[in-house]
């Protein structure tokens, strides 16, 4: 009897240990699933003169993708716990799609070798910042809240520059960077968390686990493109 009681509590521990490594591993299949969707999407439409022309000729039909993007990604953040899991995974999706024919352009503005090499230089330290988030035990809520507040800062800052028709300086793509670097290591550290205090799989861990892989996959995007307008080669 006395086994079985001093018995129990480790057992416990160990199946609540493979829940959140299930969980995690969902997060980043989710994550590098939409990246590939992304790339594949990207690729396709900026071979396609007759696509390329359906969405750049036209500001509204960009304007239109963009603010689709932006709803989609709200709608997920504040409304996912009333979906159906099924129902968040397709406008997951359908963003990742979305994001792919807005990104289309990259292709167009950089060398593919050169978007290549940046893409893997992006893999690697972003596979470093989200091992240090999800292992470091230093409490990142501060810097997390800093880390936003700098970015509603860089997000004003370059739509005052879209307005006034001027692009993102090397300063702001270098602290962009920097803040999406953090952020990476605050969501992970976030994410792995949260996924500690569920014991079972289900559908409402299953959508926290989308959600942190949208997090992820944007911070990844975000990287990515302002490495390319740091260091990327141009046509």
């Amino acid at each position: 009897m006395e086994e079985d009681v001093m018995e129990r509590p480790i057992v416990i521990d160990e199946r609540r240990q493979e829940v959140v490594q299930e969980l995690m591993r969902n997060v980043y299949m989710w994550m590098t699933g939409g990246l590939a969707l992304t790339g594949v999407i990207a690729w396709i439409v900026a071979n396609s003169p007759a696509i390329l022309s359906f969405i750049y000729g036209s500001s509204v039909v960009l304007y239109g993708l963009l603010i689709g993007e932006l709803l989609l990604v709200i709608g997920l953040s504040m409304f996912i716990e009333k979906m159906r899991f099924g129902v968040a995974a397709i406008m997951y999706t359908i963003y990742c799609v979305v994001n792919g024919a807005t990104l289309s352009s990259i292709f167009l503005v950089y060398e593919i070798a050169s978007i290549a090499e940046i893409f893997f230089v992006t893999s690697g330290a972003f596979a470093v910042l989200a091992i240090i988030g999800s292992f470091t035990k230093k409490d990142l809520s501060r810097l997390g809240t800093f880390l936003i507040f700098a970015l509603a800062g860089l997000i004003i800052a370059s739509i005052v520059g879209m307005i006034l028709g001027r692009p993102e300086s090397i300063w702001m793509s270098a602290i962009g960077v920097l803040i999406f670097a953090g952020l990476t290591v605050y969501d992970a550290q976030k994410i792995r968390q949260l996924m500690l205090n569920e014991e079972t799989i289900n559908e409402g861990n299953m959508k926290l686990a989308l959600l942190g892989a949208l997090s992820l996959y944007l911070d990844f995007i975000n990287i990515l493109l302002r490495l390319l307008s740091l260091f990327g080669k141009r046509k």
